[in-house]
């Protein structure tokens, strides 16, 4: 396809410059321009959201002057269309690639991202937040925060209302709180009774006529009369009443995806002072029939496709992913015991719960995007008996750690918590990766840690983990394992105890002739990097011991490996810094024991998006990796001369 009118924009100037007739051509080609780049894409990326914000992208670009307003995207994962429209285009074939563009919007990136996203719910806090600093600095520029019907499920979303819809010391911001609502659509006679309620109830002369009749009327019987019929009337035919009672004025909703409704709507809206709320609606995947019939399998791309042919599955053989060990067992085990309870925020096939909610929908409880909300849920339904499982990714646990503390753990409630994604995510990037769980759930009194090192394994822990009679997380990474055969039998593994899976032939260095000092290694594998330690092992004839658990910690195997070696190492796919290394250590040092330790693991820096693999290699924590590392600290003798115990 030709993309005669595209290709000539390389800011929002020029879209604004184009005659408002040459819209829709423009949305078309920019439709199709985002349908083959991410078609193209070996690493994928969000396909259905993009192509449902395409009319709404260009609208708010054409009606209002960016980057001085500001739009601030919820999630991010429409911005596609954004980015193309603000001199990006060029750069859409690295997206989502090492040293290419985010899929997300990044502040470091652009001026027209306005603020960095990959978590839900955060836009009208931060449009809030930036019309209030334009009123306190005397700027006169608008703030709009583009939200999801998703979105809206998060409290975080309705706390934002609260606060932005009434003055703060006289002052109230000039926000702009837009609905993409893409979870309905609108025949043809509701959208055009919508489209034109919607610049009625935007327009000047109706607001004019509303404020002139509560003049008149206010401090009359009539009054009250008057705000509860505009009320109530309106309530018929818009479901804007809850959005009024927060402050706001609320519009619609109207057609996202027809120019004629959307932009003289928005431009009645930017003109307006005070709070406004905009209710769109779209459908995602719009105008690629296949998204729309299917809009949940074409919510993201995974690689490269043919679009006429739509997504194709592979006809190879696949590995089983740990997400798939974890949806598998979770139904295996709902069979076994009627007290199991399956908890997501939202994440149903993101979870590998696809197949549980079927067998078991009274048992499935989906909440939403209500990260706190799930875990202090899963705690009542502890307190009752009942064994809850909440299926939510690290990088999203991170929202209800309050709720992890005080609602489960004080109370000791026997909560599973299975942490998909641990570690990094790939072309996801910062905002996804699951780094940080080890050294935040560990700190946690009664809170049990394990990290199982592959997919057999994983399904064990989890087995283990819901026998337990207190919370337990159990943390795996995204995709397939090391292909390790999954046992159907379901056994416990023994409770807070490692396992050597390789023993160095070495002899301690004070034992060995002068020819023979090589250092006698062990290295403590949390998790998943077992199998790179065990190939870097072969070649440094070091012991390697599966720790299995972070807390309770194997003290026993920590100080019997400290004793019958020269050094330490630890592996994790975690933050260094409090993560499993931490923990060895703080176990050395309570034992009195005192010999090198080599902690390796991902280190005290926001990593960004790119192939998981070669992000890993970059960080030390492949074979390869761990070998030099190993080698760099220990390969010569001074360094392994212990410190005496007084030191």
């Amino acid at each position: 396809m030709t993309y005669s009118l595209l290709q000539a924009i390389n800011s929002p100037a020029d879209l604004r410059r184009l005659p408002r007739t040459e819209l829709v051509k423009l949305a078309g080609e920019l439709r199709a321009f985002v349908l083959d780049t991410v078609s193209r894409s070996k690493v994928g990326g969000h396909l259905g959201s993009n192509l449902g914000a395409v009319e709404l992208t260009v609208a708010l670009h054409y009606v209002f002057n960016t980057p001085h307003d500001r739009l601030v995207w919820d999630v991010g994962h429409q911005t596609y269309p954004h980015k193309v429209l603000t001199g990006r285009r060029d750069q859409m074939n690295t997206l989502r690639q090492q040293d290419g563009i985010s899929g997300f919007p990044r502040r470091d990136e652009s001026e027209y991202d306005t603020f960095g996203t990959g978590h839900s719910s955060t836009s009208i806090s931060a449009a809030h937040g930036m019309a209030m600093a334009a009123k306190i600095k005397g700027e006169d520029r608008k703030a709009v925060a583009i939200i999801g019907d998703g979105s809206m499920t998060a409290g975080m979303a309705f706390e934002a209302l609260n606060n932005a819809g009434v003055p703060h010391g006289g002052l109230l911001g000039d926000v702009l709180v837009i609905l993409n609502d893409n979870d309905m659509s609108i025949s043809p006679p509701v959208g055009a009774l919508n489209k034109y309620l919607a610049r009625l109830m935007s327009g000047s002369f109706y607001s004019a006529a509303r404020e002139g009749a509560k003049s008149v009327l206010k401090n009359t019987p009539l009054y009250e009369f008057a705000r509860r019929f505009e009320e109530h009337t309106k309530g018929m035919v818009v479901p804007g009443t809850i959005f009024e009672e927060f402050g706001f004025n609320y519009v619609g909703p109207i057609d996202g995806h027809d120019l004629d409704a959307l932009i003289p709507t928005l431009e009645n809206l930017r003109d307006k002072k005070g709070p406004q709320f905009l209710h769109v609606v779209t459908k995602k995947g719009q105008g690629y029939k296949l998204a729309e019939a299917d809009p949940v399998k074409y919510h993201a791309a995974s690689g490269v496709f043919d679009p006429a042919v739509g997504f194709v599955k592979s006809t190879a053989p696949a590995k089983t992913t740990f997400t798939q060990a974890f949806g598998e067992w979770l139904c295996d085990m709902a069979e076994q015991d009627k007290r199991l309870v399956g908890i997501t925020p939202a994440m149903r096939e993101g979870s590998g719960m696809v197949e549980f909610h079927k067998r078991f929908p009274t048992r499935y409880h989906d909440v939403g995007i209500a990260e706190q909300h799930s875990v202090t849920f899963a705690a009542g339904l502890a307190c009752e008996g009942l064994k809850p499982v909440v299926a939510i990714y690290s990088t999203f646990l991170q929202r209800a750690y309050d709720q992890m503390v005080h609602d489960v753990a004080l109370q000791n409630l026997p909560v599973v918590f299975a942490l998909d994604r641990a570690g990094l995510v790939g072309a996801d990037g910062a905002t996804h990766a699951g780094n940080y769980d080890i050294a935040f759930t560990r700190c946690i009194p009664k809170m049990a840690v394990m990290t199982p090192a592959d997919e057999n394994e994983c399904r064990q822990a989890l087995y283990t983990a819901f026998q337990h009679d207190g919370p337990v997380t159990v943390r795996y990474p995204r995709g397939a394992g090391a292909g390790v055969a999954i046992q159907k039998e379901m056994q416990a593994l023994p409770w807070g105890k490692g396992e050597i899976r390789r023993s160095s032939s070495k002899p301690l260095r004070g034992n060995a002739p002068a020819s023979q000092a090589a250092p006698r290694i062990a290295i403590l594998s949390f998790g998943t990097l077992l199998y790179p330690a065990l190939a870097a092992a072969e070649s440094l004839d070091a012991t390697v011991a599966n720790m299995r658990f972070v807390k309770p910690l194997d003290h026993e195997l920590v100080a019997e490996l400290a004793r019958t070696h020269d050094a330490l190492v630890t592996v994790e796919d975690g933050c260094i810094m409090g993560g499993a290394g931490s923990a060895v250590m703080e176990s050395l040092q309570a034992a009195g024991l005192n010999l090198p330790v080599l902690q390796l693991g991902l280190p005290d820096e926001f990593i960004e998006h790119g192939d998981a693999s070669r992000l890993m290699a970059q960080c030390g924590l492949d074979a390869a990796g761990i070998e030099q590392a190993v080698l760099k600290r220990f390969g010569a003798r001074p360094a392994l001369v212990r410190p005496a115990a007084n030191q």
